[in-house]
């Protein structure tokens, strides 16, 4: 699946701008010992405490990609239950169900 559309008009008119957002996100996902699929779970939570959908879409879709399970998927939001309420948690869950079908 392509980028969002809003990130594909923010990089026409900011090129150097997103290259260098890519650049860092690549950057720091090599400067530590996390593996990707426990990386992409904990960027997925932060979207998720963002209430960032698109985030929550793209995270999840790296997850999976990553190695994780949808379990795996879920349980990384459902422990965020006591920190971000259930109403988040459950708009969170449902925009992961938008990418499972």
């Amino acid at each position: 699946m392509g980028k969002p559309k809003q990130y594909n008009r923010l990089a026409k008119r900011y090129p150097d701008y997103t290259a260098a957002v890519e650049r860092l996100g690549e950057t720091v996902k090599h400067a530590g010992p996390l593996e990707p699929k426990i990386a992409e779970l904990i960027q997925l939570a932060a979207a998720a405490t963002a209430h960032s959908e698109g985030a929550v879409h793209s995270h999840a879709r790296r997850a999976l990609k990553a190695g994780a399970t949808a379990d795996e998927v879920h349980h990384a939001i459902l422990l965020l239950t006591s920190t971000i309420g259930f109403p988040a948690v459950s708009a969170a869950l449902s925009w992961i169900d938008d990418i499972e079908g």
